[in-house]
């Protein structure tokens, strides 16, 4: 029995040495090709990815921290919900994120929990992504971003649901038997029983 191809789970890998990034910073552009772009859409459960490509900006922070800012555009081939017709839609998403050595991940995230809880959630800090044997994959960050940005539910533009409605039928309803029985001719009362006979 032949076995169907795996999927790698990354894809799309950039890897950037966080000891090789300036002071000044350091400035990346990607773009998937058709192979990776082949697995990205198997895995995003979409009929193609037309292209992807991404712009980052890489500058060092104290602690050995990294924050990463970006931009990723891709066209993704889909199917409407609706029509069953093919579709493309377009991504644009902007990236900013912090990453940081993985053993201090633990110690951050508790401390924004505590933050959170003194002061609520609000407008704080997402918690790092962590630094794995000092190298940021920028390929992967890039990956997860447009698989989020894909649109679950695509709709051809002006498509809506129609959903059958049956008229309701007007002598349909809980007092129909009564209003038949209103609108029925009254039968006149007999004068006498129903033997013929009469009373005296």
């Amino acid at each position: 029995m032949t076995k169907a191809p795996t999927v790698p789970a990354d894809p799309w890998r950039a890897f950037v040495n966080v000891l090789q990034i300036p002071e000044t910073g350091l400035h990346r552009d990607i773009e998937a090709d058709g192979a990776t772009r082949a697995a990205m859409a198997e895995i995003a459960e979409v009929r193609e990815i037309a292209f992807a490509r991404a712009a980052f900006d890489l500058s060092p922070r104290s602690g050995g921290r990294v924050h990463v800012a970006g931009h990723l555009t891709a066209r993704i081939g889909q199917t409407c919900v609706v029509t069953l017709e093919p579709i493309e839609n377009d991504i644009d998403e902007d990236i900013d994120l912090t990453f940081a050595p993985a053993e201090q991940i633990p110690d951050i995230a508790d401390a924004v929990a505590g933050e959170e809880i003194q002061i609520g959630a609000g407008d704080l800090p997402e918690p790092p992504e962590p630094i794995i044997n000092g190298i940021i994959d920028l390929g992967r960050l890039a990956t997860d971003v447009l698989l989020l940005a894909i649109d679950p539910y695509p709709r051809k533009e002006g498509a809506v649901f129609e959903s059958q409605v049956t008229a309701a039928d007007p002598e349909d309803h809980p007092f129909a038997g009564l209003k038949a029985l209103k609108a029925a001719p009254k039968e006149p009362k007999s004068a006498g029983r129903s033997d013929g006979s009469q009373e005296d």
